[in-house]
Parts: C-alpha cells; structure tokens; sequence
C-alpha cells in the first residue's frame, strides 16, 4: 500500500476569507476533482476555517476562553465550521470520493490550549479501507478554559505521527512560504526560522496565519515527518509527487 497521505486545505481556498460566510464551491469542486483522479492515494484531508468560523471565533472572545456571557460562540463557531465541512464533503462525493466529515468537537479534549485527549485509530482503518476522512479545524472543550480552538494546522501536526504519515501536504493561496519580497522560500529547517521573515495573513485569523502553520510544521520536522506548502492549483502535482514550485520543511 502507498504511504498516507495528509493534505490540509487553507481556510483562504475554500472560503473567500474577506466575506464572511463565503463559501467557494468551484475551488472545491476543483479540488475535489484532483483528489478523484488518484484513488490509489491513502488520503486525510483536513481543511481550515477560513471565513466560517475565525470570525464568529473572534466576535465571541473564543481564545480568552467561555463562560456563560459567551458560551453561546461554541455552538455558532462549531455551526459555521460544520457549513464549511459539509460543503467540502459534498464536494468530493459528488466527484465518487468516499469521503466522510469528522468533527473534531467530538474527539478532542484539551487542557489550557495543549490537547489531553483525542481518537484517532478509526481514522486510520478508514484510510486504508480507501474512506477519506474530512477533518476541520474546530471549537473543543477545554478542562481549563472552557473552550479553545483546535486549529488545521494542530490537526495536521498530531495526526501525522498518530497515524504515521509520511506526506503531509498544505495548499494555500500563495506559491509556498513567502519571503517579505514575495519570493517562495523552497526550502526551510528549524534553524532558519528565527533568521527568516515572511509575510502574513490580512484577514481575520484567530490561529495565527501563516506563522501558525509553521510553528505547527517545525515540530513535525524535528520529529522527522516533512511538509510541503504550495499553491492550491498544484494539488495533483503534490499527490502525484512531482515538484509543485512550493516550500519543503524538514528536519536539515
């Protein structure tokens, strides 16, 4: 069998993150076209946010924590989050891709930000029965805070060693990790990041953009699993293994 495979979808590819709610159902459609052509490839996908859920995250204080002035923000943050899941999942059934939507509300327990608790085994029979599961970043519980958000980029860093991944894959919507000139940066370690400058996100992020992501994939790299960060119309070229014109991560 193939190795797995972790493909994480930016928030900002399938949502139009400057209009709140906005879904973008031809990039999806698109997406999920790529993802059909290869159905030898032992897939997870998980997907961000983007404008169905950072906003109503950030509207009722969410990183601060829940009480009862504010509980109402985890169901309208887990409900915008589960439009977009839904939308991502129809997307892909309709091109005949078994896929199935996975709330991460359900599964994971964390402490003070740091997850406790999470199941994760079913996720990996799905995959090798040749299921895609379809996890998104989420509102959780928290013992200590009453509720935290469990970004993409935290699911994509766990999941990779609990399920042992070997291909872990971010479609973004720009051409990999940039430079503040806008050049892609191909390759980055651990070490170059404190030395290395790059641009951020403009729209409302309450995981912290690009940098998030990076803080999340350096952790991967000194465990020894690489990613890679590309455009999202280089998906098939990332599936099929071939050079994507983004940025690799690794251990050095």
């Amino acid at each position: 069998m193939s190795p797995r495979v972790i493909l994480k979808l930016g928030g900002s590819v399938v949502t139009s993150k400057g209009l709140s709610g906005a879904i973008d159902t031809r990039t999806i459609d698109a997406i999920a076209g790529e993802v059909a052509r290869r159905p030898d490839v032992p897939l997870l996908l998980v997907h961000g946010a983007g404008s169905c859920g950072h906003p109503e995250a950030a509207r009722y204080g969410i990183t601060g924590g829940i009480n009862a002035n504010n509980r109402r923000g985890v169901g309208e943050t887990h409900r915008a989050v589960r439009r977009l899941n839904d939308a991502v999942v129809t997307g892909l059934r309709e091109h005949d891709v078994d896929a199935i939507g996975i709330s991460p509300l359900g599964a994971y327990f964390i402490e003070d930000g740091d997850i406790v608790a999470a199941t994760t085994e079913q996720l990996g029979v799905m995959i090798d029965l040749g299921i895609v599961p379809v996890l998104h970043g989420d509102v959780v519980m928290d013992r200590t805070r009453g509720a935290s958000i469990l970004s993409g980029d935290r699911l994509v860093r766990t999941l990779a060693p609990a399920l042992g991944i070997q291909r872990v894959g971010l479609a973004t919507d720009v051409a990999g990790v940039l430079s503040r000139d806008g050049e892609v940066i191909p390759n980055l370690t651990p070490g170059d990041l404190p030395s290395t400058t790059i641009k951020g996100s403009t729209f409302t992020d309450v995981t912290g953009g690009m940098a998030g992501k990076l803080s999340e994939l350096v952790v991967l790299a000194r465990e020894g699993v690489p990613s890679e960060i590309f455009h999202v119309s280089r998906i098939g070229d990332f599936l099929d293994g071939s050079p994507h014109g983004g940025t690799h991560i690794h251990g050095g």
